[in-house]
């Protein structure tokens, strides 16, 4: 039985966790934590029956444990709340989900407390990878990754030797704009860049996708998790999102996982591993399929791709001035308040502005991300 603790349960990923639970009698639910949800997560207490229950804003917790009253179910908030989520004793298995560098923080009490990471949750990898692998070493834990490209790459490394590895090919599908040219994407809409042609996903994730900021994150999150240096991570378009991230070997031979782009495949994948288990959904039907193409992305168009790149080779806090300025800038282009232009305009200029810390404990690194907010609210 798998005892599973889900930090992000009314997102994307963590919906279609519960969707992989119901399929799967020996996986039990024992804590759900999301932001601010409480109809799902009502609705999520009465069907899992969790022990531990974080809502992130105090007034909304506090209305679902008026709600839940009848269940035997603690309802905690904040960041407290949340820690005790992933913490949770009879918790074996951690479904790291949430949303931004909020995770961080969890993720690490879990791992101290021998929780296995099943890891959907890249700004932590992103700000914190020098804190984060050299726990999992120290404490003996699995990490599984959940997103789709470093989950092709897990299964195609399954029984190779790291010290084999001539390249990492991250596949990405270009998004809604691709073939677009940078003049072209002035007037793009909130509308226009949450029209993924692939994938359902959050609003969030769907932006940096439009922007391929998503991709350059994954490229830095690689890195850790695969511990290839960035001259050896190469980024390739592959529109159809059949193939979903390759690994090239010193002799040459190239291995590639492909599938149809539903999520439910990792997220399996990452609980049962190293067994595969039938998963009911769509097959891909090599019949139907009349091509598989590549291109080379854009990198002037695509500014927020080479950012990253620049980020992750300098490493220290600029990775965290990275993700935080993107977290921000995404936010405000949400809620109508800049064009889709300025998100890498203000990724950039935060860059530019910063002082690296070399070392970044994991307080400099939350210190850096709220002092890159408050510079951008002040701009």
């Amino acid at each position: 039985m798998r005892h599973l603790a889900i930090l992000g349960s009314t997102g994307s990923i963590g919906t279609q966790t519960l969707e992989v639970v119901d399929n799967n009698e020996d996986m039990k639910v024992v804590s759900l934590a999301a932001g601010s949800n409480i109809d799902l997560v009502e609705q999520q207490i009465r069907k899992y029956h969790p022990e531990v229950v974080c809502i992130y804003q105090e007034d909304k917790a506090r209305e679902l444990a008026r709600r839940v009253t009848d269940e035997t179910v603690s309802v905690l908030y904040g960041m407290d709340g949340l820690i005790a989520c992933a913490t949770a004793a009879s918790a074996d298995v951690v479904v790291a989900a949430v949303v931004g560098m909020i995770g961080i923080r969890p993720v690490i009490e879990a791992i101290r407390c021998g929780k296995d990471i099943a890891f959907a949750n890249k700004e932590t990898l992103v700000t914190a990878g020098h804190i984060i692998m050299p726990m999992i070493r120290k404490y003996q834990v699995l990490l599984t990754p959940v997103d789709s490209e470093h989950a092709a790459i897990f299964q195609c490394l399954n029984g190779e030797h790291h010290g084999e590895i001539a390249k990492i090919l991250l596949t990405a599908s270009g998004g809604p704009f691709r073939g677009r040219k940078k003049e072209e994407l002035a007037s793009v809409t909130v509308e226009d860049a949450l029209r993924h042609p692939n994938w359902t996903m959050g609003r969030k994730i769907t932006i940096d996708s439009s922007t391929m900021v998503n991709k350059g994150l994954e490229v830095m999150e690689a890195r850790w998790l695969f511990d290839v240096d960035y001259d050896h991570i190469q980024v390739v378009i592959q529109p159809q999102s059949v193939i979903h991230s390759m690994v090239e070997f010193v002799d040459g031979a190239v291995m590639a996982q492909l599938g149809t782009p539903d999520m439910k495949l990792p997220i399996q994948y990452a609980l049962t591993y190293p067994q595969r288990r039938n998963l009911p959904g769509e097959r891909l039907d090599f019949s139907k399929l009349t091509d598989i193409t590549f291109e080379k992305p854009d990198p002037d168009t695509f500014r927020g791709l080479s950012l990253a790149y620049q980020a992750g080779r300098e490493g220290g806090s600029m990775p965290t001035v990275f993700n935080a300025a993107n977290e921000k800038a995404v936010a405000m282009f949400l809620n109508r308040e800049i064009g889709y232009p300025d998100i890498p305009r203000i990724i950039e200029e935060a860059m530019m502005d910063h002082r690296k810390i070399a070392d970044p404990s994991l307080e400099e690194i939350l210190a850096v991300e709220a002092e890159v907010y408050a510079k951008i609210e002040k701009r």
